[in-house]
């Protein structure tokens, strides 16, 4: 299943970005997806096709509607809004469709009537235009099999709603072109989605999951109620499977699907047959559960993570898709609250091998695993690693979160980098963030709230959190960090750790934690001045006023080496300026520094948001006492230990509460 890269934008383009895109099918998901591709790739001209006129004028007014609601919450602008209902055209008329770059289809799960589509389709257009299915379950062997080009053509599955879940399938099978696969997986990647790469089975991977998942809960029906069993299933997914199947009116579907998978793998598939005699599940909503006999429970429990363990282990072994996507798509597709992957480390091999033993005693003919339990958890969960001219390529992949710093995937990084830092093979690194819009937005804030109040615990938290940039300071080997978006907090604390930093042109640079009533704990107060100080009053107005960086000022200021004008060029400028540095890598200054005056400022954002006077106090007092330190190690201690200072504030409360509410604070209220 491997690409020739796991981050598809490193990759050289083998065709444009689509000018033209025709999906046919104005019912539930097509305009959806429409929707989002006018978003994301403004100027493209984009046809809604149906057979039913009033379809294609209700498809049309959703996009009205969308757009006007993004208008209303500040989402988009004026322009914006006005370009997604521009070259926006309905037809019934398939001939309309000759000038498409790519031809998607949304139509009814019926696979006669997409070989009929495909069919008219292909003696309309162009011979390398691109054409999908949006299927769930239905293989692309069997949909294309009669197409005269079906090298250019495969599956790409969407998730509901599918202009705003990140999450699709592209299906490699045997006759579609590699270079397909790949520019599907680079416009997917630049338009906001997450790419996933599936095998060419029944419903796919993450289909697998959720049609199973919901078949299993209907089994259980003969002892427990519908409301009992996602009252249960609550504590793995956010909305339990009888509810998920009355919001999506998913009873004919999972038959569907599940009488696929049964005629293709085997009886056990079966779909239950209640779920042809009832149209409506009596059940709870999510977080109202119902009280469930305690013996019950752990029935209902044991059963469903049988079925998620047995279709998990399933699908890597036969190599239908990746471990770190399968995690990936269950919580951000399926809104699972942890991968399957990440509930078997949690319980452990030994009761989640006891579980799915159990499951498969129970329901014979399902999968059990090949292997021990353990050993499908080798893998990176948070990171991609691919290599370029002998560099390594790290790329964070945490889009859900912009690509922000948390426990596992520092720990993943650090594992990469001594992997690799002593093997002659490997010139150095670059770290990226994925997609196009952040390099790292931070630092989850993980268990901080809970050191309010404690300043040894805090700073020693600091102290935790710097255990990668720590040794970043201590390599030989160069780092480069090449910034594709937004870099905030504690990602601008890592890129000022590495050797070297490029920059995407249209990149910035922000330090936030002032206005959440804390200071920068990791470095921020001491790194940036001791590099650049003759940028000490642009890390002045960045620290104590959130002010933002841009690149082009960075690199003016000596702070950025290089810029570039898009991701790939972005990438290979790294790697280049990890060659430049490779024998020459400089550490961080050891000495005390000169810094530029601290000017008494008021205690405002540059974006008018009050701030803490005294938090901006303890700020001030450490930013002066690091650059009088004698040591990086003295002057890194006092930065841990303003920390912990700040976190003993009002302040830090008020700022804390505020993000974990999802308000604006208001430091007016503390003394």
């Amino acid at each position: 299943m491997a690409s020739s890269f796991a981050n598809p934008l490193l990759a050289a383009p083998t065709r444009p970005l689509p000018r033209t895109v025709a999906i046919i099918g104005a019912g539930t998901i097509g305009p959806d997806i429409g929707y989002y591709l006018k978003s994301a790739l403004p100027g493209l001209k984009l046809y809604l096709v149906d057979i039913s006129r009033e379809a294609v004028d209700r498809a049309i007014e959703r996009f009205r509607g969308y757009a006007a609601k993004a208008l209303a919450k500040g989402k988009m602008t004026e322009s914006q809004a006005a370009a997604v209902t521009e070259n926006l055209i309905g037809t019934l008329d398939y001939r309309d469709l000759a000038d498409a770059d790519w031809v998607l289809e949304a139509a009814t799960e019926n696979i006669e009537l997409k070989r009929r589509i495909f069919a008219e389709v292909e003696a309309i257009v162009r011979p390398d235009a691109l054409i999908t299915s949006n299927t769930s379950s239905l293989p692309a062997a069997q949909i294309f099999a009669a197409l005269r080009h079906p090298e250019r053509a495969t599956v790409t599955h969407f998730f509901a709603p599918a202009w705003r879940n990140p999450v699709v399938e592209v299906v490699r099978w045997e006759k579609t072109a590699p270079e397909v696969v790949e520019h599907l997986r680079q416009v997917f990647c630049l338009t906001g989605k997450v790419p996933l790469v599936t095998a060419d089975v029944a419903c796919f991977m993450l289909d697998r999951i959720f049609d199973n998942w919901c078949n299993e809960a209907a089994l259980l029906l003969d002892d427990a109620t519908a409301a009992e069993i996602d009252s249960v299933a609550g504590e793995f997914v956010h909305a339990g499977p009888f509810f998920v199947l009355n919001l999506a009116n998913g009873n004919p579907i999972i038959t569907e699907t599940n009488t696929l998978q049964a005629e293709m793998e085997g009886r056990h598939y079966r779909p239950a047959p209640i779920f042809r005699a009832v149209e409506r599940w009596l059940t709870v909503a999510p977080g109202r559960p119902v009280e469930v006999a305690p013996a019950l429970a752990a029935a209902i429990r044991a059963r469903l993570l049988g079925i998620l363990f047995s279709q998990t282990v399933d699908i890597l072994d036969r190599g239908i898709g990746e471990a770190a996507d399968l995690d990936f798509g269950c919580r951000q597709a399926l809104a699972f609250r942890a991968g399957p992957l990440d509930l078997m480390k949690a319980l452990g091999g030994g009761e989640a091998g006891a579980l799915l033993q159990r499951f498969c005693v129970e329901r014979p003919g399902m999968p059990g695993a090949r292997r021990p339990l353990d050993d499908y958890q080798d893998f990176l969960r948070h990171i991609l690693v691919d290599e370029l001219d002998g560099v390594k390529v790290i790329t964070l992949r945490r889009p859900e979160a912009m690509n922000a710093l948390h426990d596992e995937m520092t720990d993943e990084i650090l594992a990469v980098i001594r992997r690799y830092e002593h093997d002659p093979a490997v010139a150095g690194f670059v770290i990226v963030g994925y997609g196009n819009r952040a390099f790292c937005a931070g630092a989850d804030i993980g268990r901080f709230p809970r050191l309010l109040g404690d300043a040894e615990g805090a700073a020693q938290y600091a102290r935790d959190c710097s255990r990668l940039l720590v040794h970043l300071d201590r390599m030989q080997k160069p780092v480069v960090a090449a910034l594709n978006g937004m870099v905030l907090g504690g990602g601008f604390e890592l890129a000022t750790r590495c050797h070297g930093i490029v920059a995407q042109r249209q990149a910035w640079m922000q330090m936030p934690e002032v206005t959440l009533g804390i200071v920068h704990g990791i470095g921020a107060m001491v790194v940036p001045y001791r590099r650049w100080p003759q940028a000490a009053a642009e890390f002045h107005a960045m620290l104590r006023r959130a002010e933002r960086l841009q690149a082009t000022r960075a690199l003016e200021l000596g702070v950025v080496d290089a810029l570039a004008d898009d991701y790939r060029s972005l990438v290979l400028t790294a790697v280049e300026r990890v060659k430049a540095l490779q024998g020459k890598v400089a550490g961080i200054p050891a000495g005390a520094v000169e810094l530029g005056a601290l000017v008494p400022i008021e205690p405002k954002a540059v974006s008018g948001q009050p701030l803490s006077a005294e938090v901006i106090a303890i700020m001030e007092q450490a930013i002066r006492a690091a650059a009088a330190a004698p040591t990086l190690e003295a002057a890194l201690e006092v930065g841990y230990r303003a920390f912990g200072d700040s976190a003993c504030t009002a302040a830090a409360r008020e700022g804390i509460s505020a993000f974990q509410e999802k308000r604006k604070p208001d430091f007016t209220r503390t003394p």
